[in-house]
């Protein structure tokens, strides 16, 4: 079943120039999506578009559709763009939800990460009490943080940024999207940290069931966690396939660039832990 349909996206800054041109894919209920491409490529603004999230005075044209049957009163097909915030608003979270690249500008720095889980849990499942409560510790615990009592007692700068990261993913999950959408959501982590971050995510979409919209700029990110990969440059899609097929006969260029820099970087870091491990050779 096709969940999502991007077809001939637009995003147009005021000044007339296109960030994002004629982006057309589809996503189905399940599946794992990656965008990558360097700063600027349009990625992230079309994961904007997606949610209706666009900045004010960026014109968004084209079609972005959910198929989402028996989700919104009986409605089988939702249209996002031209759609009134207040019926986006109404689908995000039960539809879909993001994690960001950074946590702390997702969090509420003065409100302790317990009540923030659980405002997406009160509004979208109507939970009080100790129903609330305990929903908000299952939410932590799902996420793999040790002392989920402590962590939402606790203020997002009180947290590591791995564990305010996991805390992001409680709240984007606390509804249980159809789709995901995750921003670069490993880029401000260090490397340990990061793996254990895409292994969760990794994890926690396959036990859902859920649909997996990844973005980055890591080829090597991406295909780990993704299924097909579309490549963007300056707005447009240059390259789309599965990961096996991208990375392994890469057809456009800038895709080819992209391919070859990662290999580099990999040759470089067996050749430094290989110079480690004869260096330490008695």
């Amino acid at each position: 079943m096709t969940l999502l349909t991007v077809a001939g996206l637009h995003v147009r800054g005021p000044e007339g120039r296109d960030l994002v041109s004629d982006v057309s894919f589809t996503l189905g209920a399940g599946e794992r999506l990656g965008l990558i491409g360097e700063s600027g490529s349009g990625k992230s603004m079309t994961a904007l578009a997606i949610t209706g999230l666009t900045p004010p005075g960026l014109t968004v044209s084209g079609s972005v559709v959910f198929d989402t049957p028996g989700l919104d009163r009986g409605l089988d097909r939702i249209e996002v763009v031209g759609a009134g915030e207040r019926r986006l608003t109404s689908l995000r979270g039960r539809l879909t939800s993001t994690v960001f690249q950074e946590p702390l500008t997702a969090l509420d720095p003065l409100m302790r990460v317990g009540r923030q889980v659980a405002e997406p849990l009160r509004r979208r499942r109507g939970l009080r009490g100790r129903a609330l409560h305990a929903a908000v510790t299952a939410a932590l615990e799902e996420v793999r943080l040790a002392d989920p009592e402590r962590i939402a007692r606790a203020y997002p700068h009180e947290i590591s940024g791995g564990q305010r990261q996991r805390v992001a993913i409680a709240m984007a999950l606390a509804c249980d999207p159809a789709l995901l959408i995750a921003d670069e959501p490993t880029t401000a982590l260090d490397v340990t940290v990061q793996a254990d971050v895409l292994t969760l995510l990794d994890g926690l979409v396959e036990e859902r069931g859920m649909a997996l919209l990844f973005i980055s700029h890591d080829l090597a990110v991406v295909s780990r966690i993704a299924e097909r990969v579309i490549v963007l440059k300056d707005g447009v899609a240059v390259e789309s396939g599965s990961v096996g097929e991208v990375v392994n006969a890469p057809r456009h260029p800038y895709t080819r660039e992209l391919v070859g820099s990662a290999r580099r970087l990999d040759g470089a870091l067996d050749s430094a832990i290989d110079g480690a491990i004869d260096g330490r050779t008695p």
